[in-house]
Order: structure tokens, then C-alpha cells, then sequence
């Protein structure tokens, strides 16, 4: 759960190293054929908290090469989370809500109330603990 008591102050600071975070995830992901395909097909997609979801029951090898970007990603998080005298879980909550800003149409993400939802031309479903 993301702390309460300290959220504009940390989103504020948080922001700006998420230009440099935000790139990575979409680039590294890429290059992975069974991570790119299964984005595709609708089978993982982006949730608030900063991690990759399975929409589907994944096959043993989706299942492997998402928990790698996950742990990637918790790494990354907690490195920049510490320079940003933000807690992981803040950090990972603001690269979420960005990481479902860059989403295209057709792929899946995790709406406000836990559903998952196919991205459309329209900007998608924000949670409003979102900065």
C-alpha cells in the first residue's frame, strides 16, 4: 500500500526520474519475442503497480520471462526510489500509472478497479492516486 502521509511530495520528486525509467521497461521488454508476443495477443498487460499482470493463465515460459522483467523492475524501483527519498512502493505506483500513459490501443492494462482493460485511441482509466 502506498504511504498517505507524504504522496504530492514524493510523486513530485518521483516524476522526473520516471523519464529516464519509463523508457527502460518498454525497451527491455521489446526485445524479448514470447514478452512482445503475449503483449500483443493480450496476455500480460501493464497494472498500477508498476508490474506486468497476466490477463490469461500464462504458459511456463511467459510465466519465466515476466517475473524476470518484474524482478527487473523492483530493482529499478528500489534504486530510484532511494534516490528520490521515495519508498518502492510509491515509485512503483507512479512508473505504473505512466507505464499505463504509454500504452497503445490493443494492448491491456489494469483499470482503477482491478479489471483488465483494452486500451482504445482514448487516454485510459486513471487511478486517481496517480499524479
Amino acid at each position: 500500500m502506498v504511504h498517505t502521509t507524504r504522496p504530492l511530495r514524493s510523486a513530485l520528486r518521483v516524476v522526473p526520474a520516471l523519464l529516464l525509467a519509463v523508457s527502460w521497461p518498454a525497451s527491455a521488454q521489446t526485445r524479448d519475442p514470447v514478452y512482445a508476443a503475449a503483449r500483443a495477443q493480450g496476455q500480460v498487460g501493464e497494472q498500477v503497480n508498476g508490474y506486468l499482470g497476466f490477463v490469461t493463465p500464462p504458459s511456463p515460459e511467459l510465466r519465466k520471462v515476466v517475473e524476470d522483467i518484474n524482478i527487473k523492475r523492483r530493482a529499478l524501483y528500489a534504486q530510484k526510489a532511494q534516490d528520490t527519498d521515495a519508498t518502492i512502493e510509491e515509485y512503483a505506483l507512479t512508473t505504473g500509472c505512466m507505464l499505463i500513459t504509454h500504452t497503445v490501443p490493443g494492448e491491456k492494462y489494469q483499470s482503477p478497479a482491478g479489471t483488465w482493460e483494452t486500451r482504445a485511441a482514448t487516454p485510459p482509466q486513471r487511478d486517481p492516486r496517480c499524479p
